[in-house]
């Protein structure tokens, strides 16, 4: 699965999803505010609709807007009518710590079959807890990890090995992804997937000595074609 982009910009989207490199989509609120998307929740379902339809059958992730128990099974449950491929995204936990997430969760695969994302992890353990209530991803944010002074890598090996050994479903995503060198340490550590901006996936494939190269291979093709020319 590798890759999923970071966006809800449509032009990146179309862009890379022609090249073949992407596997997938997250979305969240401050994600679409950021790509453009204002008024309210028509055009947050209007953007999400429009992503799914275009990257169907990958995954599109679209997260709650809310830490309300009801209202987070409501919206989750609205949310899966939109698309066949849409994941919805719920935190680990609630900002005073309210462990009814964990609950939502569970009730939406397992009643629901209704795939979840659940985000905002910072820890080995809440990765498989997480995977233990059922989420089909388990999502760490792995820059924000590495902020507070832990690596990211050994969060990510711990996650992958007992969520192998305990054969749960889960895969494991990262996100909050600060730089290229990331992306494949990320996935050599065990995560499933690696969620970048367009930037970062930008600088993925354009290496400046690759450029430096390209420029040489053109320069000399030129002059060999002057010489056999003459």
């Amino acid at each position: 699965m590798a890759i999923f982009l970071d966006t809800g910009n449509l032009q990146d989207i179309e862009r890379f999803l022609k090249m073949g490199v992407i596997r997938g989509v997250t979305t969240n609120p401050s994600i679409l505010l950021k790509s453009g998307v204002t008024g309210g929740k028509k055009a947050i379902k209007a953007r999400s609709i429009e992503i799914a339809k275009m990257i169907a059958p990958y995954p599109l992730s679209v997260e709650v807007t809310t830490n309300d128990y009801g209202q987070m099974i409501s919206q989750a449950r609205e949310y899966a009518k939109w698309a066949e491929n849409i994941i919805v995204k719920i935190t680990v936990h609630g900002p005073k710590g309210e462990m009814e997430n964990f609950e939502a969760v569970h009730l939406l695969e397992t009643k629901d079959n209704i795939r979840i994302n659940m985000t905002a992890m910072m820890s080995a353990q809440q990765c498989l807890l997480g995977a233990l209530a059922g989420a089909t991803y388990v999502s760490l944010f792995g820059g924000r990890i590495n902020d507070m002074g832990t690596n990211c890598v050994n969060e990510i090996g711990k996650a992958r090995r007992v969520i192998d050994a305990q054969d749960l479903k889960a895969k494991i995503m990262i996100g909050s992804t600060r730089e290229v060198l990331n992306v494949i340490e990320w996935l050599d550590a065990g995560a499933h997937i690696v969620t970048v901006v367009p930037e970062i996936l930008k600088k993925l494939i354009v290496h400046p000595y690759s450029k430096e190269t390209v420029q040489m291979f053109l320069d000399d093709a030129r002059k060999a074609e002057s010489i056999i020319g003459k």
